[in-house]
């Protein structure tokens, strides 16, 4: 049996991330639970994954051809009535995963002139705070070639799930009192340093051993983490692999 390292006496101590649990009641679930007003529950489980994937709506908006501010009217009017009730009629897990069944209401709702004509602009009174300053900024930076909406929509949604794992995860660090520790390791996590183990343990005044231990760590609590999220977005857990499958194609496309 192979043991793992132990931190020698003196030396820092990583904290141990905890497992991940079982998912009982996915959040594409209780999307479709949220057509019930009663269901306060759902409501705020669909408010949290708008809240968590307004800026590929956005940015597919924006790649329509919208002007930034009608965009922002048009992406806060569509979150508005998503979360009045509108749309979630077609919010069947039997029929798709999340992602799917967004951007499909979206492409509704832009086909209606009279929600178009309708939209106004949301100030203090909006029901999802939606950072549309900083999301004109990073719409900017994306490439400008002619890359239709629907691709640019997909990438920004698999580098929205990425983010809200990396997210997760780091609350989870500073839970347990060791965020600086994930701050320093977290460029681990999807191969993006080459900083040699020695180094870096000396730095953190940890031994090597310890630091391969924390970065094994990291990673499979980042893995778990990515599966879980993912595994709220789809009806099946049997669709889990070919989404992330899919994301990863999405990611790696040219």
């Amino acid at each position: 049996m192979t043991h793992e390292p132990e931190n020698t006496a003196g030396r820092n101590t990583f904290y141990t991330l905890p497992g991940a649990s079982d998912f009982p009641t996915t959040r594409w679930t209780l999307v479709v639970a949220a057509a019930d007003p009663h269901r306060k529950e759902a409501r705020s489980a669909l408010a949290s994954l708008c809240e968590s994937y307004w800026y590929p709506l956005y940015a597919y908006v924006r790649r329509r051809g919208h002007f930034p501010d009608q965009a922002q009217d048009l992406t806060q009017e569509f979150f508005m009535r998503v979360l009045q009730g509108r749309y979630l009629d077609r919010a069947d897990p039997e029929k798709g995963r999340f992602r799917a069944f967004i951007l499909t209401s979206l492409k509704f709702f832009l086909a209606d002139q009279g929600d178009r004509e309708r939209a106004e602009k949301r100030g203090g009174g909006a029901i999802l705070p939606l950072e549309f300053s900083s999301g004109e900024e990073r719409y900017q930076r994306e490439p400008s070639h002619d890359e239709t909406p629907e691709r640019i929509f997909e990438r920004r949604w698999a580098l929205a799930v990425l983010d809200r794992v990396v997210e997760k995860l780091r609350n989870e660090c500073v839970q347990h009192g060791s965020p600086e520790h994930f701050d320093r390791l977290k460029v681990f996590l999807l191969g993006q340093s080459d900083a040699p183990y020695t180094v870096l343990a000396r730095e953190m005044n940890t031994s090597e051993g310890a630091l391969k231990v924390a970065i094994h760590r990291l990673r499979k609590r980042y893995r778990d983490l990515f599966r879980q999220e993912i595994a709220d977005t789809v009806a099946d857990p049997a669709e889990v692999e070919s989404e992330i499958r899919h994301l990863a194609a999405v990611l790696t496309r040219k």
